[in-house]
């Protein structure tokens, strides 16, 4: 299993989650678990997902995911769990 920290951040509107996870089921990839919340009109969303069957290779799926985000106002990241872990060790 490759797992991925995937994180949507931005002014709300409708279709967000639609659009985001549109794209992953389209590529084979699963989300393991998912939060999401809206601040004062700020969604925010983060998501645990499994990239092991997407045919996409993880550059190309954060660049797709990225040209989605700009096309609907909001910034999308995706980090390697295992990175994600690392940085917030202490």
């Amino acid at each position: 299993m490759k797992k991925v920290v995937i994180t949507v951040v931005g002014k709300d509107c409708v279709g967000i989650i639609a659009k985001v996870c549109t794209y992953l089921s389209d590529n084979g990839i699963n989300v393991l678990d998912i939060s999401q919340t809206i601040v004062r009109g700020y969604f925010n969303m983060m998501m645990i997902a499994d990239i092991d069957g997407c045919a996409k290779n993880f550059p190309t799926i954060t660049e797709d995911l990225d040209t989605i985000g700009k096309s609907i106002g909001v910034i999308i990241r995706m980090q390697h769990e295992d990175i994600f872990d690392m940085m917030h060790r202490i």
